[in-house]
């Protein structure tokens, strides 16, 4: 087995245990990511008790519960609590997804018991990081500005040459139907982040959601610019460091499919040589 030496200071460390609510019966343990980066401790993990009479059926509002009533310092985002945003995005018994769309039981049900998990790790908890491979500014909070940099590359705009309508584009609906499984891409990270070709490589492949939607503008049959759009990606880091290994499509919590919107880019761009 591979051994890592990380640096001390990266290295997790047993955190707090806080005591379960007085008179609580319907317990589920939850072991949380904690680092903050102003008081130079090492990354820690907390456990905690949370009782689920008093607690809704997701992992989002069991975080909720935690910092409401245990522990206010708890840091994490969160917005719609309905799967659109995006924000609640992180690593969930070792797989990413969105806390507000993850129920408590969904976690340990049998069909997403992680076979890497050792014994002394079946114990009944639910446990909870950042999002992998990625800095992370606070607790659960990663850094998102080389994400978004990377979706602002792919230029995500309508490009055209031919002066604007005075109504709207036109498109078909076959051509409408093209776009389907691509713009409902919320930007939450889950693929980009499960890629380990991104883990290797982030600072120059796109990831699978860049990628996902450089491919619906591609597509657009609205969109004017699709030779200068193809010309950018044929990079052999920015594409082609996409070795379908499919845990994007796997993770997806909108249940797209990036992988096979970046085989569709490499499609073109062997056509237009051809």
């Amino acid at each position: 087995m591979a051994q890592f030496n990380l640096p001390k200071n990266s290295q997790i460390t047993p955190g707090r245990s806080w005591a379960p609510p007085a008179g609580s019966k319907n317990l589920q343990t939850f072991k949380i990511y904690r680092w903050n980066p102003d008081d130079g401790a090492n990354p820690r993990i907390d456990t905690y008790q949370v009782d689920r009479d008093d607690c809704g059926p997701m992992v989002l509002d069991a975080l909720l519960w935690i910092k409401n009533k245990v522990d206010s310092t708890l840091v994490f985002r969160r917005s719609c609590r309905e799967g659109i945003c995006g924000s609640c995005a992180m690593n969930i018994e070792g797989q990413n997804a969105l806390a507000c769309t993850m129920g408590i039981a969904e976690c340990k049900s049998p069909d997403n018991a992680l076979p890497m998990m050792s014994r002394k790790d079946k114990d009944g908890a639910i446990r909870i990081y950042p999002l992998p491979h990625m800095p992370v500014l606070k607790d659960l909070v990663p850094d998102l500005t080389n994400f978004y940099a990377q979706h602002a590359a792919i230029e995500p705009w309508l490009q055209t040459e031919t002066p604007a309508p005075e109504k709207e584009w036109r498109q078909t609906p076959e051509d409408r139907s093209k776009l389907d499984g691509l713009y409902e891409c919320i930007l939450c990270a889950c693929c980009s982040t499960s890629c380990p070709s991104y883990w290797w490589n982030g600072d120059k492949f796109l990831g699978p959601a860049a990628l996902l939607q450089a491919y619906r503008w591609l597509i657009d049959s609205r969109d004017e610019n699709t030779g200068d759009r193809l010309d950018a990606l044929h990079d052999p880091f920015r594409l082609y460091r996409c070795h379908t290994i499919m845990n994007c499509a796997n993770t997806c919590p909108k249940n797209l499919n990036p992988a096979k919107a970046i085989a569709e880019i490499k499609k073109m761009m062997v056509e237009r040589v051809v």
